[in-house]
């Protein structure tokens, strides 16, 4: 007991070195590419990513050619954040009713259902894509936000996962509430919901980064600059008549910043939400 004791503080030490190390591998893309974001392009062409700070060279001109007038950042970054919060709030509100309904409710062809629902996320999103677009330009909705969102607002990896979350809930509480004489919807949205805190958590933090990260299905909807998303934007920056690896270097960088902002209101909930709505069943 005593030789075990003795050696607990040293392996903890050793976790936490070999920790540092692994967080300072990870964090190395970023750091170069915070560097690069102050360089000009034929430094970057030249040297590549590097970490030398090189202060002759360093300046702010590409962040200011993102902001500066003429400019489509700002406007694509409104669009992407748009998207984004109405896509994902949207998400989670119809992906956890169905997910929901799915555990807690005992209809005819519930497990049909969830076998779809299954079957769908085995489908590759190219496959849909041909009827998906078709079915927009009869809705009218190509070149606007609900073209990029609609086809995406019920998803099945969430509806998956809200439903492993529900099957954990205890049921007393539903008898309890039917008693009372609460609606099916009250009790959803006043005793389930703040009991799915954690689904909630975890599945905010994915569905956003879904839906900024988004560059396919975005450019086969989106036709007009003024309705870039980020994604797309950024990428026409790297044409065959030249690269401006510097300015989407730089503007790549920004984009980072919702996620992170994002993760750090729903970090308490992801880890737990992940690892609980993983094993019920």
């Amino acid at each position: 007991m005593t030789e075990t004791t003795k050696t607990h503080p040293i392996a903890k030490i050793i976790i936490v070195l070999m920790l540092l190390v692994l967080a300072i591998v990870v964090l190395f893309p970023f750091f170069a590419l915070l560097l690069a974001s102050f360089k000009p392009s034929t430094e970057l062409l030249r040297y590549g990513l590097n970490l030398k700070l090189q202060a002759h060279l360093m300046s702010f001109k590409n962040y200011i050619y993102l902001f500066q007038d003429g400019a489509k950042y700002l406007t694509w970054y409104k669009n992407s954040l748009i998207i984004t919060a109405v896509g994902t709030v949207l998400s989670l509100l119809f992906s956890s009713m169905v997910g929901y309904a799915l555990a807690v409710y005992d209809f005819k062809g519930r497990n049909a259902t969830f076998i779809l629902v299954l079957a769908v996320m085995m489908i590759p999103t190219e496959i849909l894509m041909l009827p998906l677009y078709k079915l927009m330009v009869s809705f009218k909705m190509i070149n606007t936000y609900w073209g990029v969102i609609v086809p995406t607002m019920v998803a099945p990896i969430a509806i998956f996962f809200f439903r492993q979350y529900a099957l954990g809930l205890p049921r007393e509480l539903l008898d309890a509430a039917r008693i009372d004489g609460c609606s099916e919807f009250r009790i959803f949205f006043s005793i389930m919901v703040p009991l799915m805190k954690p689904a909630f958590g975890a599945m905010a933090i994915l569905q956003a980064m879904g839906y900024w990260n988004s560059f396919l299905w975005p450019t086969v909807v989106l036709r007009t600059e003024d309705m870039f998303t980020l994604p797309i934007g950024l990428s026409g920056l790297l044409t065959p008549y030249g690269n401006n690896y510097d300015i989407l270097i730089s503007g790549s960088l920004l984009t980072i910043l919702p996620i992170i902002i994002l993760f750090m209101f729903f970090q308490r909930y992801f880890i737990s939400g992940l690892t609980v709505g993983g094993v019920k069943g």
